[in-house]
C-alpha cells in the first residue's frame, strides 16, 4: 500500500475523534458518486452528497434523448428520490469551487462542509483539444442540455431542407457529420440514419428524409479502435448498411457554420454541412485541477488526478477519487478507461472496503477492477460486445445491450418507462419525443428562406436548451 499508516492516522477527522459518526463527502452525483452514497447506506457513518444538479443521469441514453426515442425524464432520476430511505445519507444541492485539504473542507464558494472522508467523482466534460471555438458549431453530449440541443439541431435540419429553394442549401441541410467513432459516435449515427430513414421518411412534402447524407469521422485507423478488431470491422459494416458514411484515418482541421475540413492521406477535404457533432474525446473535470493543487500532486494528460492503488491521493489517505477524474491503474499497469463499469466498481470498493476500514484504523486489500465485457450498439438488432474472450454481433448483442442498459436505470419507473417507449419504437420505428425546444427563434429564422433573408442576424447559440 501506497499510503502509511503514519499519513492515516494524521488524517483522521475531527468528528471521529471526538466520538461522532466520521462525516463522508461525496462530490458528484454520476455513476461512481452515487455507488459511492449507496455502497455507504449500511456503514455508521454520515453521507452528504454534494452535486450542482438535483438528478442522477443516465449518460449511455443521452444518444436516444438527442433523436428523439426517449424524453430527458426516462433517463434522469431525482437525487432526493433516489436517496429518500437511506437515512444517513443527506442530499446537497450545491456547486463545489474549491477544497481545503489541510482543514478537511469542501468549499462552495464562501461555505465550508467539513468531512473526515471525502470521495470526489466529479466525472468528464467535452474536449475539444485545445479547439474550443469548435464547441459553438458542434455541440458534445455530456448533459440533458445538450442532447436537447442536439435534437433541436438535427430536427431542425430537416425543416430546413423542406422549405428550401436551392438545391445546394438543402443538400448542405441534410447533410449530418459525427466527428468519434467511438461508442458515442457509433451510436449517434446509426440513430440519426434510423430517423431518417425509416422514423421521417414519410413525414415530409418536398424531401425524402431517407436521401440524407451521414458521415462519421475518426482520426484513428478504425471505429471503436478499443474493441477487438473483428467486433470493429462488423460495427462499420453496419454502420455503412444503414447508409453512413465513415471515414477513418480522418482528422478534423476546421469547424464552420456550414462546412467540416479534415485532412485524409494528407490531403485537405471539405464536407458541406450545417450540423455537426462532437463525440471525438472528453477531459477530466475541471475540479480535477483544483483538487491537485490543494493535494499537491500532479494532473496527468487526460486532466486525471493519480491515485494510489487504494484510490486516496498521495499524501491525504482519507481523499480519494474515482471515476472519470481518477488515473486508477489496472493489473497490468496500463490506465483504466473512463467508462460507468469503472467507477461503479471503484465505489463499491471504497464504499465497503476502503472507507470501513480506514474507520477501523485498518488498511485495504488494493483495488482490483473486473471487466465484465463491453458493448455498443449501431442500430435495430446491430450491436457488438465483448464479454471474456467471446465476441457476439447482431441481435444476441443487441438484446444483450438492451438488458444490460434497462437494468442499469436506477429507478423501477424509468425502466418501464424505457422499455415501454423501446417496444413502441420497435414496433413502429416512432420516435415519440420529436421536438424542437430550446432556441426556436434562432432555428425559425434559418427554417423559413424569406424570413432569414429579412431577419437581422443573431448569433449561433449552442451551450443549452
Amino acid at each position: 500500500m501506497e499510503s502509511t499508516q503514519t499519513d492515516h492516522n494524521r488524517h483522521q477527522g475531527s468528528g471521529q475523534e471526538q466520538g461522532k459518526r466520521p462525516r463522508v463527502v461525496v462530490v458528484g452525483g454520476g455513476f461512481g458518486g452515487l455507488n459511492a452514497a449507496r455502497s455507504l447506506r449500511k456503514a455508521d457513518v454520515d453521507v452528504t452528497l454534494i452535486d450542482r444538479r438535483n438528478f442522477h443521469l443516465f449518460q449511455p441514453l443521452l444518444y436516444q434523448v438527442a433523436t428523439g426515442t426517449l424524453s430527458p425524464g426516462n433517463i434522469a432520476s431525482p437525487l432526493r428520490v433516489i436517496f429518500r430511505r437511506q437515512k444517513n445519507c443527506f442530499v446537497r444541492l450545491g456547486e463545489v469551487t474549491d477544497f481545503d485539504l489541510d482543514e478537511n473542507c469542501v468549499l462552495l464558494g464562501d461555505e465550508r462542509v467539513p468531512f473526515d472522508y471525502l470521495v470526489v467523482a466529479s466525472g468528464a466534460v467535452d474536449f475539444y483539444f485545445g479547439n474550443d471555438d469548435w464547441a459553438q458549431e458542434a455541440p458534445g453530449m455530456k448533459s440533458i442540455e445538450s442532447a436537447i440541443e442536439i435534437r433541436r439541431e438535427v430536427l431542425s435540419a430537416f425543416e430546413r431542407a423542406e422549405n428550401a429553394n436551392d438545391a445546394e442549401e438543402r443538400n448542405r441541410a441534410l447533410t449530418f457529420v459525427i466527428v468519434g467513432g467511438g461508442p458515442t459516435g457509433v451510436e449517434l449515427a446509426g440513430a440519426i440514419s434510423e430517423l431518417a430513414r425509416h422514423t421521417m421518411r414519410n413525414d415530409f412534402r418536398r424531401i425524402d428524409p431517407s436521401h440524407s447524407k451521414i458521415y462519421l469521422l475518426d482520426a484513428s485507423p478504425r471505429v471503436l479502435e478499443h474493441y477487438p478488431e473483428d467486433l470493429s470491422q462488423k460495427a462499420q459494416a453496419d454502420l455503412e448498411r444503414l447508409g453512413v458514411e465513415v471515414k477513418t484515418k480522418s482528422r478534423v482541421t476546421a469547424i464552420e457554420p456550414d462546412y467540416v475540413e479534415y485532412t485524409l492521406d494528407g490531403e485537405t477535404q471539405r464536407i458541406e454541412s450545417e450540423t455537426v457533432l462532437w463525440a471525438a474525446g472528453v477531459r477530466a473535470s475541471p475540479l480535477g485541477a483544483k483538487l491537485a493543487e490543494a493535494a499537491g500532486v500532479e494532473l496527468g494528460r487526460g486532466g486525471q488526478v493519480a491515485v494510489n492503488n487504494d484510490l486516496s491521493v498521495e499524501g491525504h489517505s482519507n481523499v480519494f477519487v474515482i471515476g472519470d477524474l481518477a488515473a486508477a491503474k489496472g493489473e497490468d499497469g496500463k490506465q483504466l478507461p473512463g467508462i460507468a463499469p469503472v467507477a461503479i466498481q471503484e465505489a463499491a470498493y471504497l464504499g465497503k472496503k476502503v472507507i470501513p476500514a480506514r474507520i477501523k484504523g485498518e488498511e485495504p486489500k488494493p483495488f482490483r477492477y473486473r471487466d465484465l465485457g463491453t458493448m455498443a450498439v449501431i442500430g435495430r438488432r446491430a450491436a457488438i460486445a465483448q464479454v471474456g474472450e467471446r465476441h457476439f454481433s447482431g441481435t444476441i448483442a443487441w438484446l444483450m445491450w438492451l438488458f444490460i442498459h434497462l437494468m442499469q436505470l436506477v429507478q423501477f419507473q424509468n425502466r418501464m418507462l424505457v422499455f415501454v417507449q423501446w417496444g413502441w419504437s420497435y414496433l413502429t420505428w416512432g420516435k415519440t419525443t420529436r421536438l424542437i425546444t430550446g432556441h426556436p427563434g434562432d432555428d425559425m429564422e434559418q427554417v423559413s428562406p424569406n424570413a432569414a433573408a429579412n431577419a437581422k442576424p443573431e448569433p449561433h447559440a449552442a451551450a443549452s436548451s
